[in-house]
């Protein structure tokens, strides 16, 4: 897997973590036990810190950037689903930001919350817990209990924590 140090900062991975052979990590990364970070995506990590907490998953083909000053910070559980833009944002435990989200900086992703697919979180936003947001701009849309997000919020990162295990076990280059 392309991991590079950048100016003497260095990704530190967990060896309880999952990292897919072509996800690339550069700088001041960390990946705490359990998480997963998978195919095609790139964690760059030159201005600030990004944390990928324990058990969190960020899918394929995502972007996670860290801006001047703005750490982004992955919280435990959480997922980042397929092809999303993180620049700078907190997204709380057990939140799922759904595919092809941007969540932009300065955010603040609340636990067990739900950013809908393709929706644009935009810089400063302030999201609670257990909401579902949606559009562009993103905005409240209600609570996440009783819906079809409900679900998602419940078992993404066990689905994902599993499935980390058996690629662990059983990916193989052909």
């Amino acid at each position: 897997m392309p991991v590079y140090s950048f100016e003497g900062r260095v990704p530190r991975i967990d060896q309880e973590a999952f990292i897919a052979p072509t996800a690339t990590l550069i700088g001041d990364v960390t990946v705490e036990a359990g998480a997963s970070v998978w195919f095609n995506t790139v964690l760059r990590a030159d201005f600030a810190p990004i944390v990928i907490r324990a058990d969190a998953n960020v899918q394929d083909g995502s972007v996670l950037h860290a801006p001047p000053g703005i750490p982004v910070d992955i919280g435990p559980g959480a997922t980042i689903g397929h092809a999303c833009v993180v620049h700078g944002a907190h997204i709380g435990a057990d939140a799922v930001v759904a595919n092809h989200a941007t969540v932009l900086d300065g955010v603040i992703i609340g636990a067990r919350s739900l950013v809908a697919a393709h929706a644009l979180v935009v810089p400063g936003t302030k999201i609670p817990d257990e909401v579902v947001v949606a559009g562009a701009p993103a905005k409240i849309r209600g609570p996440v209990a009783g819906t079809g997000a409900e679900r998602w919020v419940k078992t993404s990162s066990e689905i994902y924590r599993e499935l980390a295990l058996r690629y662990r076990a059983g990916l193989k280059e052909m």
